[in-house]
């Protein structure tokens, strides 16, 4: 059996609660030996407690001096993002970092360079990419269901932004971008998972809820709580990403996603309702009509095929995706996937329609990595 991947966590919030620790303990490789949190040292000492990890530190630099570690995993919020993980990747350490992976494209290009200089395994883990209803969608598009991909349109509705609320996630100095950068990546993800390499954007951004002040009173630069992204791909096809925070969805965990794919060969469809639908549905020349194409079991693995959160839980407790997959590729000496080379396609693909809805104009992959100095 290979050596356990020593890890260091910094963050504490309720997303590591929910969706790092849960599966890290369960991988008999991980072996989670630090915690660093932010300013509630007491807090950071009864997360450590509650997950059985031995060391608590107030400072990723005590962290860093004080242990032995492999890897460390970065869940702070966007801006800190970047000093995080070069400060891990300086110290030759494997990185998981949450997305964005920088504010800008810039920045996330410096992080990567940075640790492909290094030879560091790294990962952007943008999550629904392991869902069971995507990974059979991939499945069927690789066996050539589609044909030569056309266009695909994506739909991610939700409704976290409806109240008018302050949220870091819409102020533009703490999250770099709205819901482009916040829904808009995974599917920005997906959809080059899909078709490939993007060529240029065209976008257009809503501000439809005024928000309410931040709560020290400064004022702020309010992102945008709807996107609709329009992208040309490399291989001459094209795409829609319609995103909205702001969207009233009636579903259990509030929001929706809806997905087609056309082609050559065939169209797919797939509806993720967040409540009790997951169904992947196909056409092709001579059917009569869509049908659904039942997701296999070798693709839902153990995850539960009730509850759609169910399911996203078990995915990643359960299955070897997300936290678990960086784990064994570090402890097998693999790459791993999503990268942080995925993380700055995406960013630029972010970069792209944050200027091309600023400016009213088509914006090419190039222009932005011209300007990423």
């Amino acid at each position: 059996m290979a050596d356990k991947v020593r890890i260091g966590i910094v963050g504490t919030s309720w997303w590591a609660d929910a969706m790092y620790l849960p599966p890290l303990s369960r991988h008999p490789l991980a072996d989670v030996r630090a915690i660093v949190g932010g300013s509630r040292p007491d807090h950071t000492r009864e997360f450590a407690a509650k997950w059985n990890i031995p060391h608590a530190y107030d400072t990723l630099e005590a962290m860093l001096d004080g242990e032995e570690l492999d890897a460390v995993i970065v869940l702070t919020t966007n801006k800190t993002h970047v000093p995080v993980a070069l400060a891990a990747i300086e110290r030759g350490l494997h990185v998981l970092c949450e997305k964005p992976l920088g504010l800008t494209s810039a920045e996330a290009r410096r992080v990567s360079e940075a640790a492909e200089a290094k030879g560091l395994i790294t990962m952007v883990p943008f999550t629904y990419r392991h869902m069971p209803g995507l990974r059979w969608m991939k499945e069927l598009v690789d066996q050539g269901y589609i044909g030569q991909p056309y266009h695909l349109n994506f739909r991610y509705f939700a409704w976290y932004a409806r109240d008018g609320q302050y949220m870091w996630r819409f102020d533009l100095d703490e999250a770099g971008s709205g819901v482009a950068g916040d829904l808009g990546s995974h599917f920005a993800y997906l959809a080059r998972w899909f078709f490939g390499e993007v060529k240029a954007v065209t976008a257009l951004f809503g501000y439809t809820v005024p928000r309410a002040p931040r709560p020290d009173g400064a004022p702020y630069t309010q992102t945008e709580d709807s996107a609709i992204i329009l992208l040309e791909f490399e291989n001459g096809a094209t795409g829609n990403i319609h995103v909205s925070a702001v969207a009233h969805e009636p579903s259990a965990f509030g929001q929706r996603h809806q997905m087609e794919l056309h082609g050559s060969a065939g169209t797919l469809h797939h509806l993720n309702d967040w409540d009790r639908v997951q169904i992947v549905e196909g056409s092709q020349p001579g059917d009569a009509g869509m049908h659904e194409l039942p997701i296999p079991d070798h693709v839902w693995g153990e995850a539960r095929r009730d509850v759609v959160h169910d399911t996203y839980k078990d995915v990643f407790r359960l299955g070897d995706f997300q936290s678990r997959a960086f784990v064994s590729a570090i402890a097998a000496g693999k790459p791993a996937s999503p990268d942080f080379a995925d993380g700055l396609a995406v960013q630029r693909i972010v970069d792209a329609a944050a200027l091309s809805s600023a400016e009213g104009r088509r914006v090419t992959i190039a222009e932005i990595i011209a300007a990423e100095g």
